[in-house]
């Protein structure tokens, strides 16, 4: 692990130096009675571990996702693209060999309806829906990914609404319904919420946007909490990055800064994608103490098959109390593979068969999560894609 982790400073020292600044001096007094005001925190929505994966690319396949978020070329003759996701899977269990019942057999995992379409040139929209979301009729936005418009004026893009938290890595940028086998930070971020963004084609193969959202972290007692995102997607041959430098307020005038490379290579018909992340806030060691590593390997023989193996790597020594995503104390490790085979591929719809398995080993400071020391989660499933309705001008 030492060789991985020398491989992360190596890759944070291609990073501005001044990102280290963003991580504020909060103050210490204040966090104890803070850490207690979390437990209404937004960072207590956890996707559900169980829903754990890693995979191909969706089909249909979109233009480029972000946390699920489908960027389509937008035909500005079409005011409305409909379309439906769902997944279900059969898993089983086992926590030091002990059968774990409440998390094994039969489970609806995503049912997802998704609306984009053109409201005048240059000006879009997209709303997803997740319908297997439980909701009050108060909270009822809750269930709701993304819903936000678009403008697009040459090499400048804004947009506004409820949107994906612009965090690097390629775990975290891919659709939840097309993961399995998720690292300790990706199961527990809050990834969704209300903001802004700034987006600038430097070159046609490079994007720097930057975003302000509310924090991932809010109590309902603050809302008045935020997040400060810049975020690079570059694409250069086979080569292709998703990397952020975020400022996130964690307690009230206290920040975590997260620096996260996302790095992709694509040599078909292998690619690799490997995530580097450190979390740091002030009075902690900046580097190392609270990062991870996501890495997978996948190999696709043909259009229809794909097949994974994937490790991932959580630890957080910083002693502090600021990452309520990676609890302190915590190091795990996760190791697995699968299969993914799509029987059925057309332009309206699609059917994929996925069968997987992982095992972690160590520490999870967070009980609530399904991989915790000597766990080992075995899971098969159907998820559908298909393209309902499409109305044009």
């Amino acid at each position: 692990m030492k060789r991985t982790l020398k491989a992360v400073a190596l890759a944070m020292s291609l990073l501005p130096a001044t990102i280290s600044i963003m991580a504020a001096e909060p103050d210490a007094s204040a966090a104890s009675s803070a850490s207690a005001n979390k437990t209404e925190s937004s960072a207590l929505i956890t996707l559900p571990a169980s829903s754990q994966t890693s995979s191909a690319e969706a089909i249909p396949a979109p233009a480029v996702q972000s946390r699920g978020e489908t960027l389509h070329e937008y035909d500005p003759t079409e005011i409305l693209n409909m379309r439906f996701d769902a997944r279900v899977d059969y898993q089983r269990n086992w926590q030091d060999s002990k059968n774990i019942k409440s998390n094994s057999g039969f489970e609806g995992k995503y049912i997802d309806l998704q609306f984009d379409g053109t409201i005048v040139p240059g000006l879009t929209y997209s709303w997803r829906q997740r319908l297997n979301k439980y909701t009050k009729d108060s909270q009822f936005f809750d269930a709701t990914d993304w819903v936000y418009l678009r403008y697009q004026l040459k090499r400048w893009m804004f947009s506004a609404g409820k949107e994906v938290v612009a965090i690097g890595g390629w775990e975290y940028d891919r659709a939840p319904i097309n993961l399995f086998g998720c690292s300790v930070f990706w199961n527990n971020i809050p990834c969704y919420d209300l903001g802004v963004s700034v987006g600038y084609d430097i070159t046609k193969n490079d994007q720097l946007k930057f975003q302000v959202t509310q924090s991932p972290f809010y109590t309902s007692d603050n809302r008045d909490m935020y997040a400060f995102n810049l975020f690079w997607t570059g694409n250069h041959g086979f080569y292709h990055t998703l990397w952020s430098a975020n400022m996130i307020e964690c307690f009230d005038g206290r920040y975590i800064n997260y620096i996260s490379l996302g790095n992709k290579f694509d040599l078909n018909p292998v690619s690799i994608e490997l995530d580097l992340m450190n979390r740091a806030a002030a009075h902690q060691t900046f580097f190392f103490k609270d990062c991870s590593v996501m890495a997978e390997v996948a190999y696709k023989p043909t259009e229809s098959w794909n097949i994974f193996a994937k490790y991932t790597y959580d630890v957080n020594k910083s002693g502090t109390d600021a990452d309520f995503v990676v609890a302190n104390n915590t190091e795990l490790n996760m190791v697995g593979a699968g299969m993914e085979f799509y029987p059925l591929k057309k332009k309206k719809t699609s059917l994929r068969i996925h069968a997987n398995c992982f095992y972690s080993w160590g520490k999870n400071a967070n009980p609530d999560n399904v991989m915790q020391n000597k766990t080992v989660l075995l899971d098969f499933g159907i998820t559908w894609y298909m393209n309902v309705l499409k109305v044009r001008k």
